[in-house]
C-alpha cells in the first residue's frame, strides 16, 4: 500500500470516508467544504486512491459506493513515522522536542503529555 504522499485533497476524501465509512461519489462531494470540486475532478482523486490500495469500491448498477481499505489510525501512524524518519532521524524525544520550542505548549498540556507516558510505561510493566 502506497500510504505515503497524499495530497491535501487525497487526505480530505480519506477523512470523508473514515467518517462516512461507506459512500457514494455524491455524498463524499456533499461532505466537501465550498467551493465544490467538480465530481470528475473528486472521481479522479478517488481512482487515484484505489490505485494506491487505499479506497475500493463496490459497484451498484452504474454507480460505485466507496469505502476505504486502511483503517484511520493506521494511515496516521504510518504519516507520523514517516515524519518522525524525515525530519527528525526517527527520534522521538527530537521531535517532541521540536514542538516545545515551535508550538508553544502550555504546562496543563506537558502535564497531559507527561501523565499519558506514565500510563503507557506502567501498563508495559
Amino acid at each position: 500500500m502506497e500510504k505515503d504522499n497524499l495530497n491535501k485533497n487525497e487526505e480530505l476524501v480519506m477523512k470523508i470516508l473514515w467518517k462516512l465509512e461507506k459512500a457514494f461519489l455524491k455524498e463524499v462531494l456533499h461532505e466537501f467544504p465550498e467551493p465544490k470540486m467538480p465530481s470528475t475532478t473528486l472521481g479522479s482523486i478517488i481512482k487515484k486512491l484505489e490505485s494506491k490500495g487505499l479506497v475500493a469500491h463496490h459497484t451498484f448498477n452504474k454507480s460505485h459506493q466507496y469505502y476505504p481499505l486502511i483503517k484511520e489510525e493506521d494511515y496516521t501512524h504510518s504519516a507520523l513515522k514517516s515524519i518522525m524518519s524525515n525530519y527528525f532521524e526517527s527520534s522521538m524525544s527530537d521531535m517532541f522536542s521540536f514542538f516545545l520550542k515551535k508550538e508553544n505548549i502550555d504546562m496543563k498540556e506537558i502535564d497531559r503529555i507527561y501523565k499519558e507516558i506514565k500510563k503507557q510505561k506502567n501498563s508495559k510493566n
